[in-house]
């Protein structure tokens, strides 16, 4: 039940909404992995079958815990709610999500991959728990997220449907292959025609992150047991708003210091990497950032008010970063 002061704010009353979906995950997040027992030490006194795991739960945890923006799995909560299903039900896909985004984050930030020592202002995994270890933290978290699923108890068919869709967001036509692409990009942001240097650009952005962004908004639709105009305008707003996040972690990286960012500033630019930056300039990437994000939300039109919550986390996770750039 809304208070009063909500009931005269509504913007008040949809952050108090996105802050009770973000303190529900923060506890689903730090419950999904099995404890430590101390098991794991190497010495003669510890079973072989639990030797290791301890250390591999430990990092698993150090980055699934490390604090973040959560913005996907938010996204599928949110349009789980706004389109009617209960927290209870959605929370475990919304959980599954959250380990796949930080199985990517890890092996993203492996020497062999950007080589980065920071991520959101701590110890990237591998600096902490060694290349191989971080390495099979990734492994572990991504197939932990399918046993999530299979285990949640949800319907089966939905549970099947949606498992498919995160897994086809996550490989080779959609998170993975973006990250091939984007490290055989590296270089080219000079050379050859500006126009194909931009839609490669859109390209890679659109299945590195716009994918899994995208099916975040689209699960939770489904969860919802949404209709096709509703999944169709899910959807539309996650393609819209996935190019809008990346053009902002782009301009954010070109931009603003280590403080900002939580990962090493300009590391982007010193490892030639193709972002919207490099190949339109900040003053046109902030233009077409704007102009992604107001498509994204215009395609929520069909949801009416059931939109609140997703306009909120889209406007939120860009616009200050735009308000920022633009100084």
């Amino acid at each position: 039940m809304k208070t009063t002061a909500e009931s005269a704010n509504p913007a008040s009353a949809v952050e108090a909404q996105v802050e009770e979906l973000s303190s529900r995950l923060e506890s689903s997040l730090a419950a999904v992995l099995p404890g430590l027992s101390g098991a794991g030490a190497a010495d003669a006194a510890t079973p072989s079958r639990e030797f290791g795991v301890d250390r591999l739960v430990e990092s698993m945890r150090y980055s699934l815990q490390t604090p973040g923006k959560r913005v996907r799995p938010l996204l599928l909560l949110a349009a789980a709610r706004g389109l009617g299903a209960s927290l209870e039900s959605s929370l475990p896909f919304a959980t599954a999500l959250e380990m796949i985004h930080a199985y990517s984050l890890i092996h993203d930030d492996l020497p062999a991959m950007d080589d980065d020592e920071l991520r959101r202002g701590q110890p990237t995994n591998h600096v902490l728990f060694g290349d191989g270890m971080a390495t099979l933290a990734g492994d572990g978290l991504l197939t932990e997220a399918f046993c999530l699923l299979m285990a949640c108890g949800a319907d089966p068919a939905l549970t099947l449907l949606i498992a498919g869709e995160f897994a086809r967001a996550a490989g080779v036509q959609g998170m993975v292959g973006g990250q091939a692409a984007d490290l055989l990009a590296e270089g080219m942001q000079s050379g050859g025609k500006h126009g194909d240097r931009a839609e490669l650009l859109r390209a890679i952005h659109r299945r590195k992150t716009g994918e899994l962004l995208q099916v975040s908004a689209v699960a939770g639709a489904l969860l919802a047991g949404a209709d096709s105009t509703q999944l169709a305008a899910a959807d539309d707003f996650g393609l819209h708003f996935g190019l809008a996040f990346q053009i902002a972690d782009d301009v954010k990286d070109e931009l603003l210091d280590t403080a900002a960012t939580g990962k090493r500033a300009g590391g982007d630019r010193a490892r030639g990497k193709l972002t919207y930056p490099a190949v339109h300039g900040v003053a046109r990437s902030l233009e077409l950032g704007r102009a992604e994000l107001a498509a994204a939300l215009a395609a929520l039109a069909p949801l009416g008010s059931a939109s609140e919550l997703l306009q909120h986390i889209a406007r939120s996770s860009v616009v200050p970063v735009f308000e920022q750039a633009a100084g």
